[in-house]
């Protein structure tokens, strides 16, 4: 007897429409192993390793389909979570500490801190592309200080509102590497669902969860 293998179904189908599918078709095998079994030759009777092996896959089918239904509902539930988590930070200021900064209405600010005094420092604003758009000298003594930059490039152009990154790169009398560290702070004012996990959105910023270095109210 020649059996049809039992196989998964796409990814497409549902959970409810793969069980139909995989109760339908075992109701056809076992009626097609039935009739067979009546009408088999007595003294050459069918090898049973034939229809054991289909059992078994039948078996493991229907384990992946409920693995797959108990995934499902777990990758829900984690989307509901993080959700819930994202909205307790609506009204909240945060700090981010990517080096990217909202540029909204022609204003992003920054705040980058230096291990020690330095004899240079560049700061470089470059755009979503990773193009820079911005560079000048920064300030030199160690510790924290602030830039605030108006959205013009080098040549005078206004830029387009969106998220600017800026990196400060600092150096001693001896040429030596200062290290350095850049955040920049806002107010969230919506959450972005429409992606997973939800995003928060800082004036024209969309913001990781896990890019956020401190709350404040």
């Amino acid at each position: 007897m020649t059996v049809t293998p039992a196989t998964s179904t796409t990814s497409t189908a549902t959970t409810p429409d793969s069980m139909k599918q995989l109760s339908s078709n075992f109701s056809t095998f076992l009626t097609l192993l039935t009739t067979q079994l009546k009408n088999q030759d007595p003294t050459s009777p069918m090898d049973s390793n034939a229809f054991t092996q289909q059992l078994v896959m039948y078996s493991q089918v229907e384990q992946q389909i409920t693995s797959n239904d108990n995934l499902k509902t777990l990758i829900s539930q984690g989307t509901s979570n993080a959700a819930t988590m994202a909205a307790g930070y609506l009204g909240k200021k945060v700090s981010v500490t990517t080096g990217n900064a909202s540029l909204t209405g022609g204003a992003a600010n920054w705040t980058y801190n230096l291990s020690g005094n330095a004899a240079t420092t560049k700061l470089s604003v470059s755009d979503a592309s990773g193009k820079i758009v911005y560079s000048t000298a920064g300030q030199t003594t160690s510790g924290n200080s602030s830039f605030a930059w108006d959205g013009k490039d080098n040549n005078g152009n206004q830029l387009a509102d969106g998220t600017y990154k800026l990196t400060v790169t600092a150096a001693d009398s001896a040429g030596n590497n200062i290290k350095s560290s850049v955040a920049s702070a806002g107010t969230v004012a919506q959450i972005d669902m429409t992606v997973s996990p939800p995003k928060l959105v800082v004036g024209s910023m969309e913001v990781d969860l896990s890019d956020i270095a401190a709350v404040a109210n």
